[in-house]
């Protein structure tokens, strides 16, 4: 087995410790330690246990001396919204989403964090220590040439053709509310119009993530071949992708955690083999995520709907709506207590056949942000439903845990595959090397939910990948 510790691994290292032990060791401490209204009982200290565990897990990920990609987004994501975000919120008294259930609710919600982390972690160690079994010599799947520039093609006539619909570049650097409207007028849908949501859905998912991926992919390839970055045919399909994505793929005109995806996986694709990188990234994930992610709220809205956010407190960034997945986990639980019980793999199945239209199915799930949205009496498409949230609800408590189980096993072995076949196969048309980091970035948003929202993109990446991924290795179509 190769172990891959680099000599600026092993010296980077000790730089680290005092980053971590600050942010990560400290953080939770310092944030229980300020002054608020909000109650010292135990779902408070629960919720510092969870961001004591995710910290830990945390500091493990960025310490360590291999590339954990999917484990690393994981930890980085519970540490933040699932721990420290919540325990912030505690101390104030202030929840950025009403939760309309008791607070035993809360702490029920809390238990159900800790138990997710926990099972996530045995299944990565079970991972880890799977018993030995025959190895079967599979294919490598590789990037087939000729495909790869019809992707490049899509990308270019599915940007233009949202770029069009929307009357210019000049509308996706305005606002998000203005790409709404705009999208909702160019497909003839409304807010509450199924029909048009679906159809905004599908012209931005065609209209992103083909050109995200094509990029990529000739990204690796210019970054590991010398004769690519000679080659006219590549460099200008690049450059020009650089362009196009810079118009559709922008922070100011896409939801956060779609831009982190995109600069998430662009940045493993760069640096594919850095564990100084990859350290780098998750420490300072820490302080974009509390210093800048709330503040970049203001892209949203339009001028007269900004609503900056106050600094008055230390823990005013976290207090914010992107930070309410423990909220809506809560009230979930509240959800099904009140009459409306567990949907027994309803919601799940909804997210999984997100192609199938409501005119086929007419009993289709709603995306389930919204269902417990409206059950609120709020009819806002953006409330998070997390992984958390969407698991229990359909399976319960036993459910959940196993769901997170299986999650940590196909993490890690995601994860020890990827480490494995980067140092191995350093070739341009390593599939493997730009499908996990754009899997990394993008399990932000499926941990966030909800994750009927999320299939969508996923189904596109999905048909890209297959498109451009070959199992046969053909000189004649491999990337040189």
């Amino acid at each position: 087995m190769t172990v891959e510790v680099p000599g600026r691994a092993v010296l980077s290292r000790p730089l680290s410790v005092p980053l971590i032990g600050g942010l990560v060791g400290a953080l939770p401490l310092v944030v229980a330690a300020q002054p608020g209204v909000g109650l010292r009982d135990t779902t408070f200290w629960l919720q510092l246990v969870v961001a004591c565990y995710a910290g830990v897990r945390l500091s493990a990920m960025v310490l360590s001396g291999r590339r954990r990609l999917i484990q690393g987004a994981f930890w980085l994501f519970g540490y933040l919204a699932m721990g420290i975000a919540p325990l912030a919120q505690s101390v104030l008294g202030r929840d950025p989403t009403p939760v309309l259930g008791p607070r035993g609710d809360t702490e029920m919600a809390t238990v159900l964090v800790l138990c997710g982390m926990v099972a996530f972690d045995v299944g990565a160690l079970l991972a880890r220590h799977r018993p030995p079994t025959r190895r079967v010599r599979r294919p490598a799947a590789r990037v087939h040439r000729g495909r790869l520039y019809l992707l490049v093609a899509l990308a270019y006539v599915a940007s233009a053709l949202l770029i069009v619909r929307l009357g210019g570049p000049e509308v996706f650097f305005t606002s998000r509310q203005e790409i709404s409207s705009t999208l909702n007028e160019a497909t003839g849908g409304g807010a509450g119009d199924a029909g048009g949501e679906a159809g905004n859905a599908l012209l931005r998912g065609f209209g992103t993530v083909p050109a995200m991926l094509a990029l990529l992919f000739l990204t690796r390839w210019l970054v590991t071949s010398r004769a690519a970055r000679r080659s006219p045919a590549v460099l200008l399909p690049w450059a020009g992708l650089i362009v196009v994505n810079t118009i559709v793929n922008n922070p100011i005109s896409n939801p956060r955690y779609w831009f982190l995806t995109v600069l998430f996986a662009l940045l493993f694709t760069v640096f594919p083999r850095s564990p100084v990188m990859y350290r780098a990234a998750l420490a300072l994930g820490v302080v974009i995520a509390l210093l800048i992610f709330p503040f970049t709220d203001r892209f949203r809205y339009d001028e007269d709907g900004r609503q900056p956010v106050e600094t008055d407190a230390l823990l005013e960034p976290l207090v914010v709506k992107d930070y309410d997945q423990v909220n809506m986990l809560a009230n979930t639980i509240t959800f099904a207590g009140d009459g409306n019980g567990h949907s027994y793999g309803e919601q799940v199945a909804g997210a999984a056949l997100f192609w199938v239209p409501r005119s086929m199915w007419e009993d289709k799930p709603q995306d389930t942000g919204f269902l417990v949205g409206g059950w609120m009496g709020t009819n806002s498409a953006n409330l998070s439903s997390p992984l958390w949230a969407e698991l229990w609800l359909d399976f319960g408590g036993l459910g959940m845990t196993v769901g997170f189980l299986a999650v940590g096993y196909f993490a890690a072995r995601t994860d020890r595959r990827y480490v494995t076949r980067t140092v191995d196969d350093p070739s341009p048309g390593n599939v493997l090397a730009v499908v996990v980091p754009v899997l990394a970035g993008y399990s932000f948003i499926l941990l966030r939910g909800s994750l009927l929202q999320a299939s969508g993109r996923i189904g596109i990446a999905v048909l890209c990948v297959l498109l451009v991924t070959t199992l046969r290795d053909d000189p004649r179509a491999r990337l040189r």
